[in-house]
């Protein structure tokens, strides 16, 4: 709906590996999601995988009741929404049994290496600069990346280095690697949205 995101989604078509940062609302994982889909759809991947660090905004989870995965699945919901945006419950279901798509915490990728996939990582800035590397060198033969982040909201212990931002100084200039920076006005949620992002950040450059 913007420019900024119609700059993303040409930087993934284009690219192997892209970086896409910015404040909550501007579509960085919906259309990561959705690129991906189309990639599965087009037969250019055999396999979709989401992936996000569990890393708490402030409140623990430790407590709730049941299995592992039903402590980690607060942590993944986003990007279960952003999927169910796109196809129905039984497509979602079914991809999900044939191991087609997989919606997985960070921890779950090491040891791996995806070929043919189409690999997102969201929430990006709550990864540590050694859980990044290994993030990134998942990524095998035919396969393409996106990272995405908002560096205003890292959840790291403080004086925790953030991954995300580390690789986007440490990787700046590789080639078949973009970055794309998105802003406040590629916000496309609720009007007010825009609007609670601007008063934040005038508050902090205060």
């Amino acid at each position: 709906r913007t420019s900024g995101q119609a700059a993303y989604l040409r930087a993934i078509r284009n690219h192997e590996m892209v970086f896409c940062t910015g404040p909550a609302g501007t579509g960085k994982t919906y259309l990561a999601v959705a690129a991906a889909i189309e990639s599965l759809r087009q037969q250019e991947v055999r396999k979709v995988a989401l992936v996000r660090p569990a890393v708490e905004a402030g409140e623990s989870l430790g407590y709730l009741p049941g299995d592992l995965q039903a402590k980690i699945n607060p942590y993944l919901r986003p990007l279960l929404d952003a999927l169910r945006e796109m196809l129905d419950h039984e497509q979602v279901r079914r991809s999900m049994d044939d191991d087609v798509i997989e919606v997985v915490p960070l921890a779950y990728m090491r040891g791996r290496t995806l070929n043919n996939a189409f690999i997102i990582m969201d929430e990006a800035q709550n990864t540590t600069v050694a859980q990044m590397k290994m993030f990134l060198t998942r990524m095998g033969e035919g396969s393409k990346v996106v990272v995405s982040g908002d560096i205003s909201q890292v959840d790291l212990l403080p004086h925790t280095r953030s991954g995300l931002s580390d690789a986007l100084e440490r990787l700046d200039g590789l080639r078949g690697i973009a970055t794309v920076a998105l802003t406040g006005s590629d916000i496309v949620r609720h009007r007010l949205v825009q609007d609670i992002v601007r008063a934040y950040e005038e508050d902090a450059s205060a």
